[in-house]
C-alpha cells in the first residue's frame, strides 16, 4: 500500500498521455478479415446494462463459422496488424490496439488502484454479491458497507455451482467495484478497491486533486 503519491508526477504523466491502450487478441483461431482501418474511430459497448454490441472490428472464419470481434471500448484504432489481414491466425494473437480517451472519473479510478487494497477472484469465474451486501448497497450505496476478514462477500458461480467466497484482508469500506455482477471475471483480477480507515484521508485527497486540476 502506498501512503503517498507525487501527484504533479501522476497528473503531469496523465495530461502527457491522457489514453489507455487496449491490446485486442483474437479470441479463436480462424481466417481474420478486418473491419475497420488504423485511424478509425470505434464506438465500445453501450446501453443502461451494457447489452449493445460496440464497433465490429474483425471476424474469424473457421470451418464456414464466423466469429466477430466487436470494440466494447470507445477511441480510435491507434495500431493494426495489416498484414494478417485474410490469413489463419492463432488465438490469443494481438491484431490491434484501441487508444481510448481518459474521462477524469476513470483517471481517478487508475490511480486510485494503487492506493486501495484489492481483492481479487479466486478463479475465472461470475461473481455476484452475497445477498446481505446487495441489499445494503442498493439501499445505501456501496461506500455505506464495512467488510473485515472472514465476512461473506461474493457467490461465486461456476460449472453451475455457487459457492460463497469470504473476504480476506484489511478491514475497510468497499470504495470501488471492478466487476459487474454476472459477468465472467479471469482469475487474479480485482473484484473491489477496499479503503481502510487510515487511507481514507489520502483517497480523498486524490479525488479533490483531480477533480480541482483535471479539465
Amino acid at each position: 500500500m502506498q501512503n503517498e503519491i507525487n501527484y504533479d508526477a501522476v497528473l503531469s504523466q496523465y495530461r502527457k498521455d491522457p489514453f489507455a491502450y487496449v491490446d485486442i487478441h483474437s479470441k479463436h483461431t480462424g481466417q481474420l478479415r478486418f473491419n475497420v482501418r488504423e485511424g478509425a474511430q470505434v464506438e465500445g459497448l453501450s446501453g443502461e446494462f451494457r447489452h449493445i454490441k460496440g464497433t465490429l472490428l474483425c471476424e474469424l472464419t473457421r470451418e464456414r463459422n464466423k466469429k466477430p470481434i466487436y470494440a466494447e471500448t470507445n477511441g480510435e484504432v491507434s495500431f493494426l496488424h495489416a498484414e494478417l489481414d485474410g490469413k489463419f491466425i492463432e488465438a490469443g494473437e494481438k491484431i490491434m490496439t484501441i487508444r481510448h480517451p481518459l474521462k477524469k472519473r476513470e483517471i481517478i479510478e487508475r490511480i486510485l488502484r494503487e492506493v486501495l487494497v484489492p481483492f481479487k477472484s479466486p478463479e475465472k469465474a461470475k461473481y455476484y454479491f452475497a445477498l446481505e451486501i446487495q441489499n445494503r448497497i442498493e439501499k445505501f450505496g456501496q461506500r455505506s458497507v464495512n467488510v473485515k476478514a472472514g465476512d461473506e462477500l461474493f457467490t461465486m458461480s461456476l460449472m453451475k455451482r455457487d459457492t460463497p467466497v469470504y473476504y480476506q484482508g484489511a478491514a475497510g469500506i468497499i470504495h470501488s467495484v471492478y466487476f459487474s455482477p454476472g459477468q465472467s471475471v479471469e482469475q487474479g483480477e480485482p473484484l473491489v478497491g477496499i479503503c481502510p480507515p487510515d487511507i481514507l484521508p489520502l483517497v480523498e485527497k486524490i479525488i479533490t486533486r483531480v477533480k480541482a486540476e483535471w479539465e
